[in-house]
């Protein structure tokens, strides 16, 4: 996804939709690489990103929506948490070069 202002690129999201057999097989959306231009900060871009790509996730029959984001950006989390997010999970990962 990409929010544009005045035909210039200001915010992106990456969404994906999951297949998953957790919760009887349910369709997951992924929302990676959320990222809004550090000029255009503050005006809800980031909120309208997230709202589109809640009704993405409607459009697309999914019942999760799932992030992750890193357990430095306290300024994210508070974001995302407003947004309705719960941290219900540890995520880990391992660089395989």
């Amino acid at each position: 996804m990409i929010a544009e202002h005045k035909g210039e690129c200001v915010g992106t999201c990456h969404l994906t939709c999951l297949l998953s057999l957790t919760f009887k097989g349910t369709t997951r959306l992924q929302i990676e690489a959320v990222h809004v231009k550090k000029t255009h900060q503050g005006q809800k871009i980031g909120e309208r990103m997230m709202h589109e790509a809640f009704a993405f996730a409607q459009s697309q029959k999914a019942r999760i929506v799932q992030l992750t984001t890193n357990k430095k950006r306290v300024r994210a989390q508070k974001f995302y948490k407003r947004l309705g997010f719960e941290a219900s999970h540890e995520g880990m990962k391992k660089i395989i070069k």
